[in-house]
């Protein structure tokens, strides 16, 4: 692991941000190596980034899930606590940023070689986070539907329409602008929210049944079943960010492993264990299948606006991230294209799929179904990732990483590394086996409907991919 960064001696200054990465201008780097001369900033700023993602209205409503599911309020707070321990392996991933001074999108080259990791972008960098965009928009839409209602504004078709087109345009400002931009702007962001959903905390502390528990409690197999699938919906949220090292490749190179780790975790940990906290506690006074309505009986009518507009804005923080990491995807599946285009390519297409999702059919439904099953692809995909850091003691050549020719060190065979194919392949089969989501798999059937994909496909893709990189020729680093 990486040493520390010095500290500045007395009476220096320091080292300026390159006039490239400011705030104020479009990031000129998409997936390309940053050097160390343009590297700059300090672990901490990472802390704001993940937090700005956990202090939001999915956190509260999937809390809000778990006493739905029949837990009782002790148990779905152990979950939540739990669950959100997964944010440990997004920190892991984000040392490798400052280790190659590259994005996510290119360091996994190093484990499914160069045309591998093409289709890896495809899927797992580009295509589901394009989903997930249209779905958070349409959230995010639909808060904002209300505030216009109440607004004295009918939300007819061309309303909605200019509602996505607006919400849709201040998201990708953030993800074009890029990672300077991201770094100035989600410390007062995460200030903002956590603002907002401290008069929230207010409200349904004063409500809260602490004491709460189902009439008819969980036992047995039926409450082990429930407890791993609450683990896994909250275990979901950290699991899909394996593009951590997007906001972390900027960092000096010597950057403290594990201040990149504890603050990268930390970010994501604590919101979102007390939102999701606050979202079972929601759910012993209010009902919480409607959250929206639900909360609207216990907050103050002056506050219900701005704790609208707070849902907005938490949604346009995901999605700039969520934006700003597909773009390099698309990228790296290799379209020649400038990231500033590519991430204004992957906004229209969500918004073409949300306006269609609205407006046209439930189609919005079958995506958000789908990607109840990402677990099954997510989970092994970011147990690779980390099993690569862990086995090369995260040292990663950035210049080597960018070669993409035949004869390139990441070439593999035919460009692919086997290792990583077969490990995918094997941890996403073996996960498919015990899911219990939208289908029951064979194992998950003989267990009575316990689900254990999550845990499954992180050991057996891990463990593959150890095996496999051992037994195979020796890896390039």
């Amino acid at each position: 692991m990486a040493s520390t960064i010095p500290e500045p001696q007395p009476g220096t200054r320091p080292t300026p941000r390159p006039p490239s990465e400011g705030a104020g201008r479009v990031e000129a780097h998409g997936i390309d190596h940053i050097t160390d001369a343009e590297r700059h900033g300090h672990p901490r700023q990472l802390f704001a980034v993940w937090a700005a993602c956990g202090v939001n209205y999915l956190s509260l409503v999937v809390g809000g899930a778990l006493v739905l599911m029949g837990l009782a309020l002790w148990q779905a707070l152990a979950v939540i606590v739990i669950g959100n321990l997964f944010w440990l392996l997004t920190g892991l991933l984000s040392v490798s940023g400052p280790a190659a001074g590259a994005p996510s999108e290119v360091i996994t080259r190093a484990m499914y070689g160069v045309r591998g990791n093409r289709v890896n972008n495809a899927v797992v960098g580009w295509l589901i986070s394009v989903c997930y965009f249209a779905l958070n928009l349409a959230a995010a839409a639909a808060s904002a539907f209300a505030l216009v209602e109440k607004a004295g504004i009918t939300a007819g078709t061309a309303v909605k329409v200019v509602v996505v087109m607006v919400i849709a345009v201040l998201t990708l400002a953030i993800g074009v602008y890029g990672h300077a931009m991201i770094m100035k702007l989600y410390l007062p962001i995460t200030l903002t929210l956590t603002a907002a959903f401290a008069v929230v905390a207010v409200c349904v502390l004063g409500h809260a049944d602490f004491a709460y528990a189902p009439a008819e409690r969980l036992t047995g197999l039926d409450l082990w079943a429930v407890l791993l699938a609450g683990v896994t919906l909250i275990g979901s949220g950290p699991l899909s960010y394996t593009t951590s090292a997007d906001f972390s490749r900027y960092l000096p190179r010597t950057t403290s492993a594990k201040a990149v780790i504890g603050w990268t975790a930390l970010g994501g940990f604590v919101p979102g264990v007390l939102v999701c906290s606050l979202g079972a506690l929601a759910a012993t006074a209010v009902d919480m299948t409607d959250p929206q309505t639900g909360l609207a009986t216990i907050l103050p009518g002056w506050f219900e606006p701005l704790f609208l507009l707070a849902l907005v804005l938490g949604t346009i923080a995901i999605n700039a991230l969520t934006a700003y990491s597909a773009g390099l995807a698309l990228q790296a599946v290799g379209i020649r294209i400038r990231r500033s285009l590519s991430v204004i390519a992957d906004g229209t297409a969500a918004v073409a799929l949300t306006l269609y999702g609205l407006l046209v059919s439930d189609f919005l439904d079958t995506v958000s179904n789908v990607l109840q099953l990402t677990v099954v692809l997510l989970g092994p995909a970011m147990s690779i990732y980390a099993t690569d850091i862990l086995l090369r003691r995260n040292r990663y050549d950035g210049p080597a990483l960018m070669d993409e020719s035949p004869g390139g060190p990441f070439w593999y065979s035919a460009g692919v590394n086997p290792a990583g194919a077969l490990a995918l392949a094997g941890g996403v089969t073996a996960a498919a086996l015990c899911v219990n989501t939208l289908y029951t798999g064979p194992i998950a059937h003989a267990l009575a409907g316990i689900d254990l994909a999550l845990p499954v496909g992180l050991v057996v893709a891990a463990a593959l991919y150890a095996l496999l990189t051992r037994l195979g020729p020796r890896q390039p680093v």
